[in-house]
């Protein structure tokens, strides 16, 4: 009878496949985790990069045009993603150069605390009379104008893979492109820099 028990091989197949079964599992898990991830990047990347265009227009500087093309950003990430988290943002520069560069504007550190506080002079450079980290300008600027247009997206994972590698239960994704507001007109003029003291 042993020996006849040591050579049935029925239901072999069904203890491999509980053995395996499990990472298996796992390992769908991931992929299809990662693999949604990768598609919202690309996808979201894409919208970015048409509303882009659609801000740098003429008529998307005039009253509230750029609120509604934010919306329609919102509407199509939501319907990829629902319970999204959106922020999005615009800052603007004179030149490419500028808006690739991204340096702070110049100021005189008297406490060393690599920070613009206490009274420090800074060269507004923008002209918008505030130190900014990244020498660009909040908006989408003017005619001719770099725009810096940005959006972040966090939202929470599908498959709960997060809790077995310690990872947590949402994902942020950036999309960022740089555009040029079309030369409708001249672009404004940024003046001379001005000498101004941080808050």
């Amino acid at each position: 009878m042993i020996a006849r028990l040591a050579k049935d091989a029925r239901g072999a197949t069904i203890v491999e496949f509980a053995l395996i079964a499990p990472a298996f599992a796992l390992m769908l898990m991931g992929a299809f985790d990662v693999g949604y991830d990768l598609y919202l990047r690309a996808a979201i990347q894409g919208i970015v990069q048409k509303t882009a265009r659609d801000s740098g227009l003429e008529g998307a500087l005039e009253a509230g045009a750029t609120d509604v093309i934010d919306q329609k950003v919102r509407d199509q990430v939501r319907g990829l993603a629902a319970n999204a988290n959106i922020s999005i943002s615009r800052r603007f520069y004179r030149t490419f150069s500028q808006a690739a560069a991204a340096r702070a504007e110049t100021f005189t550190d008297t406490n060393n605390n690599g920070r613009c506080d206490a009274g420090e002079p800074y060269e507004d450079a923008n002209g918008n009379q505030l130190w900014d980290a990244d020498g660009g300008d909040q908006g989408q600027g003017g005619a001719k104008d770099k725009v810096v247009y940005t959006v972040t997206v966090t939202y929470v994972r599908l498959l709960p893979l997060w809790k077995m590698i310690g990872d947590t239960s949402s994902n942020t994704i950036r999309a960022t492109t740089v555009l040029a507001n079309q030369p409708y007109g001249d672009q404004s003029s940024y003046g001379a820099t001005v000498v101004r003291n941080c808050p």
